[in-house]
């Protein structure tokens, strides 16, 4: 029997432009949880106890703040994203 290993977008996310474009498009789809799904993939990627400290905020709350259907608050993600180095832009479609 063959057995893989769990599937870990943050193995991958070993650039800045990789992590830029995976949020990219997770931003793209229509369900919020899949965006804040993408930050936390790229938290944990450049490693949740240094993002945490960088945004203020205390590690397990992060983690608490990015599970699985949790509705963060746009205060929290802002930090979140400025300790990320992201910023969200506009644009006409």
């Amino acid at each position: 029997m063959t057995r893989y290993a769990p599937f870990n977008a943050a193995d991958y996310l070993n650039s800045e432009e990789h992590c830029t474009e995976y949020l990219a498009a997770a931003l793209e789809d229509p369900n919020p949880d899949v965006f804040v799904s993408a930050l936390g993939d790229v938290a944990r990627a450049r490693g949740m106890t240094h993002i945490a400290k960088a945004a203020g905020l205390g590690r397990e709350s992060l983690y608490k703040a990015l599970t699985p259907g949790a509705k963060p608050r746009y205060e929290t993600i802002r930090r979140l994203m400025d300790a990320l180095g992201v910023r969200l832009t506009v644009a006409a479609v």
